[in-house]
């Protein structure tokens, strides 16, 4: 097969492999002669489309002609435009979809006392302002060998902010970096500040809320006389309580998985994300937590997610989470739709609601539970709409604070990076699989060669989140990676 059609009522199909000019194509039972050369990922139009008249795919509009298309055509930016303003009315269509048949799976996890589970029992160093960074990237350095017995890993993740920060800005570091204190992957955490900076260590005490005293630790540098003496002595404190945990069952309904989605391509939305989607139905079906998050990339696709909303009350935050993300555009002078990215557009991807319409596909057919705002938790077992940024690190961040034991990231051009957590990359085409195999975990590229179906693989990356989960390392693990990036909107003083 060298085309797919997605949706019955497309009139555009998206090429599995690159065609030549003039190559005759077969698809729904006819044949069409590619007007043009065609990469893989990009579209065909399978019809005469007049200017101004709808592109479909997935069923729904990703753009509009900006001139007369013919038949066997390529169909990108140069004649097709977006439909998406910054405003929109919305309505809400309540709709179900029967959940998939699974049986209960268990992982090798971690327990907490207070109940929860981890998938990891590492030792983080969290600075609450970048003037620490490098001391706790030395601090990890100098106590590497803790790292052993139960404990899975000893981590730091640098930012610039905690200092010259006002209003807002000051509560989202202090949000997302308590959070992360507070995540069950992290055994024990030792909490760095300088002394002088706005969010004082009183301040982000205040944010934790309680604490264990045997699994958190603060150090203020400017307050002794040496701080890598003193924060290597609590580091073997902290050392010797996270070493008490111990890998045991746990049913795999108390995961929390986020979903994302970066480097995208025009297979994104057919291959990886779907595979994604289904992994989260029956992730749900069993009782389990997922996160969906970059609202800029539910633009265009909204009512996708809007009818699946559990109630109206949760519709109504979910239009709210949209339109105030639009606002925040707009009140930075930007239009709705910058976006895709020219990564994004290379791949085939060619408005902004072509994209959201292949991203909102991570989020499979579920109920939607609840919404939350940026650097909230996770409270309801289901499907979460997170509000957030679409860049990777700053939304991965997000997932990562609001919950997530583990990550799911799609991508069709390829990416290193890691989140705090375990980071699956799962690539949307074999070639990328074959060719940055340092960095890819898991290939969702043989349902566009027609070697599994979607379900089959959302059944076989269900498996492999629990081997995560159990221990098994993520390649961004292997070599060492582990960022944060934290949203930042306001003045810097």
């Amino acid at each position: 097969m060298k085309i797919m059609k997605i949706n019955p009522a497309d009139n555009v199909a998206v090429a599995l492999a690159d065609i030549k000019k003039g190559e005759a194509v077969p698809i729904d039972g006819h044949t069409i002669i590619a007007f043009g050369s065609i990469a893989r990922g990009h579209k065909m139009a399978l019809c005469d489309i007049e200017k101004g008249e709808d592109i479909i795919k997935y069923g729904f509009p990703i753009a509009s002609a900006k001139k007369n298309i013919a038949i066997g055509e390529h169909v990108h930016t140069q004649n097709a435009q977006t439909k998406l303003s910054e405003r929109a009315d919305y309505t809400y269509d309540h709709k179900t979809y029967p959940a998939p048949n699974v049986k209960a799976l268990t992982f090798k996890g971690f327990r907490r006392e207070d109940g929860r589970a981890a998938v990891r029992n590492d030792l983080w160093i969290i600075p609450t302002v970048g003037c620490v960074n490098s001391v706790a990237e030395k601090l990890v350095r100098d106590n590497a060998g803790l790292v052993k017995g139960s404990i899975t890993g000893l981590k730091t993740f640098p930012h610039p902010f905690g200092c010259s920060q006002l209003g807002g800005d000051l509560r989202a570091t202090t949000a997302i970096l308590s959070d992360l204190v507070n995540h069950p992957n992290a055994g024990a955490v030792l909490v760095l500040a300088l002394g002088c900076e706005n969010l004082t260590m009183a301040m982000f005490q205040e944010a934790l809320g309680s604490w264990n005293d045997d699994r958190v630790k603060f150090l203020t540098c400017q307050d002794v006389n040496d701080e890598y003496e003193e924060g290597g002595r609590l580091l073997k404190e902290l050392a010797a309580y996270a070493a008490s945990f111990k890998r045991e069952d746990i049913p795999a309904s108390e995961l929390v998985i986020g979903m994302k989605c970066g480097g995208s391509d025009g297979l994104s939305g057919i291959t990886a994300n779907p595979a994604v989607g289904a992994f989260s139905d029956r992730l749900i079906a069993m009782g389990g937590s997922t996160i969906l998050t970059e609202v800029p990339e539910m633009f265009g696709a909204e009512k996708a997610l809007f009818d699946r909303c559990e109630t109206r009350e949760i519709f109504d935050k979910a239009v709210s989470m949209v339109n105030s993300f639009k606002d925040y555009f707009t009140s930075h002078g930007q239009v709705v739709y910058e976006n895709p990215s020219p990564g994004n557009k290379a791949g085939g991807i060619t408005t902004l609601e072509d994209k959201s319409l292949g991203c909102v596909q991570k989020g499979g057919t579920a109920q939607i539970v609840d919404v939350k705002e940026y650097g909230e938790t996770v409270s309801k077992k289901g499907l979460t709409l997170l509000s957030g940024p679409g860049n990777d690190l700053v939304s991965a961040t997000n997932l990562t604070a609001a919950g997530a034991h583990i990550i799911l990231f799609t991508t069709g051009r390829g990416t290193p990076f890691s989140a705090p957590v375990p980071t699956v990359k799962i690539s949307t085409n074999t070639a990328l699989y074959e060719k940055k195999s340092g960095w890819i975990d898991f290939n969702a590229g043989g349902i566009a060669e027609g070697e599994e179906t979607i379900p089959e693989c959302g059944d076989r990356l269900l498996q492999y989140v629990i081997d995560v989960a159990s221990g098994k390392e993520t390649k961004a693990e292997r070599n060492g990676f582990a960022e944060i990036s934290i949203l930042k909107d306001g003045v810097v003083l």
